[in-house]
């Protein structure tokens, strides 16, 4: 399969084709039967003997070429209508009835507050001239309706409002928010893309709109043009968030104190917060990719908190020199996990009350996991004379001073 991709340099094109060269090469290994045999990048700097070149030869176009903030509002018009109308024309010239995505906007509904959008009126014409291309050449079109988009390498102080926020929380600018309780429903680049490699493969999802609401229609497995409300005239992606704009910005925050608090937050698989995560880092400046941490010295060596997570506890490292016995203590509720990944040591667990010990050798060259056990006292010893015995260490709860529980008593 040959495929167009117009408008390959901007925030979804440059995605999009990223994702179609992993398929491409075989590194991304979730489409095994889809094989692209090229990909036909075009933009603003192309020539048009190119466009020519690569309408006659391709097998699926993805039109994401477009404008959104001309000089000139006239400049709507020509760069969303008038490419869209080049592009279908020199299909057309070639007799190539391939399939072609078109990626319109929400403001092409005309409906409330994009009732007088001269932006909305443009893509409105591509969609138009689209559907009639349809019904005149038989080839299979999808429109999109995008919300508003997020995600890595989109443009900021331009047109997104998450964009923004991220580039300016990330570097210290300010951001200005001037109504908190407005809603926005956000569709994040990743899931996008994945609904364009389904797209690719006939598998996308077919709706109407009434307004702003999408209206699910069923699957089909192809064009009905007779009926074309039996399939849904145009496309939509199904996994979409909605956020307040206040709520964005508080998660912002958050993020950014991270290397001070230590404290990751909550980001649930699926979840609109992980996917910001991902976006906010990918704008941080050099100085912000790497951070200290606060290691806890002394003559036995060393113990460093790495991470905190919400209500699942911290991660650290542990550092023994030669020789050393560390911990000697037990807890009522609080347990711990105990990984050796470099030196040798030895991890030694006595039951509160009794005598009985039981004792695990351990070794960076077998790496495996102990349990430190609620109401078990517990140690472990550097059983090396010249080697630092390293264990990450991770426990249930982050360490609260107030509340330690953590008690003082040797395993032997």
């Amino acid at each position: 399969m040959k495929i167009l991709v117009t408008g390959a340099k901007g925030f979804v094109g440059k995605n999009l084709c990223a994702s179609l060269k992993n398929i491409q090469e075989g590194k991304d290994r979730r489409f095994p039967d889809l094989k692209i045999d090229a990909v036909y990048k075009y933009d603003i700097d192309s020539k048009p003997d190119e466009l020519d070149a690569y309408c006659q030869d391709c097998d699926f176009v993805f039109n994401l070429a477009g404008v959104n903030r001309p000089k000139e509002q006239s400049e709507f018009m020509e760069g969303n209508f008038g490419f869209a109308d080049t592009l279908l024309n020199t299909l057309k010239k070639h007799g190539n009835n391939c399939p072609v995505m078109l990626s319109s906007s929400q403001q092409a509904s005309l409906t409330g507050r994009f009732g007088n959008s001269e932006y909305g009126r443009s893509k409105k014409a591509g969609e138009e001239l689209f559907l009639k291309y349809q019904d005149e050449t038989g080839a299979k079109v999808l429109i999109y309706r995008f919300p508003n988009l997020f995600g890595k390498w989109c443009r900021p102080n331009y047109n997104s409002a998450v964009a923004t926020f991220c580039n300016n929380i990330a570097n210290d600018l300010p951001i200005t928010v001037n109504d908190p309780s407005v809603e926005l429903e956000l569709l994040y680049i990743d899931d996008l893309v994945d609904e364009m490699i389904a797209a690719l493969q006939g598998k996308e999802h077919r709706c109407e709109f009434d307004g702003l609401t999408v209206l699910p229609t069923p699957s089909h497995s192809g064009l009905d043009l007779e009926s074309p409300k039996a399939y849904g005239r145009y496309c939509y992606c199904p996994i979409t968030h909605h956020v307040k704009l206040g709520e964005i910005v508080d998660l912002l925050y958050r993020f950014a104190e991270q290397p001070q608090t230590l404290l990751i937050p909550e980001i649930p698989e699926g979840s609109f917060a992980k996917k910001l995560y991902s976006t906010y880092l990918s704008y941080l400046p050099k100085e912000k990719v790497a951070y200290p941490l606060k290691m806890n010295v002394d003559d036995r060596g060393s113990f460093t908190e790495l991470v905190h997570l919400a209500n699942c506890g911290q991660v650290s490292i542990n550092i023994s020199k030669p020789g050393i016995t560390k911990g000697q203590h037990w807890h009522h509720t609080k347990w711990e996990l105990f990984i050796v990944v470099k030196g040798h040591g030895l991890i030694q667990e006595r039951k509160e009350g009794t005598d009985e010990v039981i004792e695990f050798e351990v070794s960076g060259d077998n790496i495996q996991v102990v349990h430190m056990l609620p109401g078990y006292t517990h140690n472990i010893i550097n059983l090396s004379d010249t080697e630092d015995l390293v264990t990450v260490m991770y426990c249930n709860e982050i360490f609260d001073p107030s509340k330690p529980d953590t008690f003082f008593d040797p395993v032997q």
